[in-house]
Order: structure tokens, then sequence, then C-alpha cells
């Protein structure tokens, strides 16, 4: 009689090589699909929020660096609003993909860099950005958000800012069907090991690299760490809504998606602004 013998269990500290396998295989479904819709995009259809627009700003001529950038949508929203833009990801499919994008809707004063976060300032050669903005679901795939603070500010240019639109942690408390009550722990730091087919684009897709690995960050800790990496912190700012149906009771109102009215409201998704004061700019307390 044989002994049974079980898959050895994916082990987190290998995070980089199981969401970069899990990320490049999901490149063509995206690209395919009618999640991210390339045919309306490339026809028009802006891809980024009203509020990222506001608290941004006026982007015209400026160097904007879109740190995990995917296959490009939203770096390329910032090029038609009038910004020179770089992508950088750690999925070279997705580069390519971005890229493609970038030709198809003609959009030329753009460039596509394979890197990992953490090297981002060594692959870009020290430059430095105007905006560097990283967008949703971006920071969960992170395991050291200090180091991330680091990088991220050490390519601000001195007058610059970093923008980040991101989902809320406060969201990853609770419950996976309804959304209503707090069931997981806000301050539980461990990697979140995950093996599941298809992607949040496309449930159904078959797919075989189906194991990765998140990491969750609280409010407190991302402030702090910009903060400590010598950015001054504009606002914080945190919303109510979200941008995909999340939980099963979130109702699809003003083309964003919100819990049911009269249901105590929660934070699902926040942005902030954090700039690098200009050269011989004294630091507001």
């Amino acid at each position: 009689m044989s002994a049974e013998t079980t898959a050895p269990q994916p082990d987190p500290e290998k995070w980089l090589e199981y969401n970069r396998a899990n990320w490049d295989e999901r490149v063509p479904i995206h690209v395919d699909g009618r999640f991210y819709d390339l045919d309306s995009f490339a026809a028009g259809r802006e891809t980024l929020e009203p509020f990222e627009l506001a608290e941004v700003g006026d982007v015209r001529g400026k160097h904007l660096l879109h740190l995990q950038s995917h296959i490009g949508t939203e770096t390329l929203g910032w090029a038609r609003h009038g910004a020179a833009v770089t992508g950088l990801d750690f999925s070279a499919p997705a580069m390519e993909a971005a890229a493609k994008l970038a030709e198809r809707i003609g959009v030329t004063d753009s460039r596509w860099v394979t890197s990992n976060l953490y090297d981002a300032a060594e692959a870009l050669g020290g430059e430095q950005f105007d905006v560097v903005y990283t967008g949703k679901g971006a920071l969960c795939w992170l395991p050291d958000i200090e180091r991330w603070a680091r990088v991220a500010a050490s390519m601000v240019k001195p007058g610059g800012f970093l923008y980040v639109s991101e989902f809320h942690p406060f969201g990853n408390t609770l419950d996976d069907e309804a959304g209503r009550t707090v069931a997981y722990d806000y301050f539980d730091r461990s990697p979140q090991v995950w093996d599941e087919p298809g992607t949040y684009a496309d449930f159904e897709a078959r797919t075989q690299q189906n194991v990765s690995v998140e990491f969750y960050h609280g409010i407190g800790e991302i402030v702090s760490a910009l903060i400590g990496a010598g950015l001054r912190l504009e606002f914080l700012h945190e919303f109510d809504m979200t941008l995909f149906s999340r939980f099963r009771t979130l109702e699809r109102r003003d083309e964003v998606y919100r819990l049911p009215e009269g249901q105590p409201r929660v934070p699902l998704m926040f942005s902030l602004r954090a700039s690098k004061p200009a050269a011989g700019e004294t630091p507001k307390l």
C-alpha cells in the first residue's frame, strides 16, 4: 500500500516568482477580454476616475511614471491628458501589450520598462518625475511597504508628488459574500497565499499559473512609510465606493459600486497625494 503524498504548499518567500507567472499568464486574457475592453478604450473611453483627474490636476507637459502599470490603460489615459508617460511593470508580456496599445492609439511619447518595483529606480537610471502614480490594486502585491515608499519617493522630482489611488485596506476585513460584517483581522500582516484559477477580469478563464501571494498594509503604515521616506502628505481621502463588484450586495450606482442604501457605509477606496519639497523650500510642519 503506497503512502499518501501531498503536494508541497506554496512558499510565500517565492512571492515574486509566483506573482510574475500569474500575471504573465493573465495578460492575453486581459488584452482580449471585455473587462479592459481595449476596443472602447481605443475609441476614446476614459480610464481614469473623476476624482483622480481632479486630485492630480493638469498633467500637460509633465513627465509621469506609472508604477505597476499592467497593460497600460491607465498610463495611456494620462498620456491622453497631455503627460509624457513611462509605464513600469514586472511582467514583460504586460509591457509588450502596453507598447502595442500605445501604437494602436497613436501615443508616441511613451515608454515601457520591465522591472520589479523594488528595482525601479535602478531600471530607470535614477530618473525623477513630476508625478509618480500608482493605481488600483497595486500595493497588495508588495511585501515591504517601507521599501516601496523609499523607492517611489526617490523617483519624485523636488517640487513633484506621488499620487496613490487604491482599494481601502478596511475592505479586506469584510466577509467575502455580503460585505456586511467584519470577518478578518485588520492587523493581520501574514502573507495571503491563494491558489485559484481565473482572474478578476474573467472568473471562468482557464489558467495554470494559479498561485499568488498578497500582503495587506494598513492606512497608518502606508502614510507613515511615505512620511518616513521624506514626502509631505498633502491629503488622504476615503471613499464609500469601489470599482468592481467585490461583494454580492454591492449595487452599481453612478458608474461605481456601493453598499445598499440604508446600510452603514465603510471606506472601500482611498487616495493620497504626497509631495517632495522643492529645492530650497522649507518643509512645512
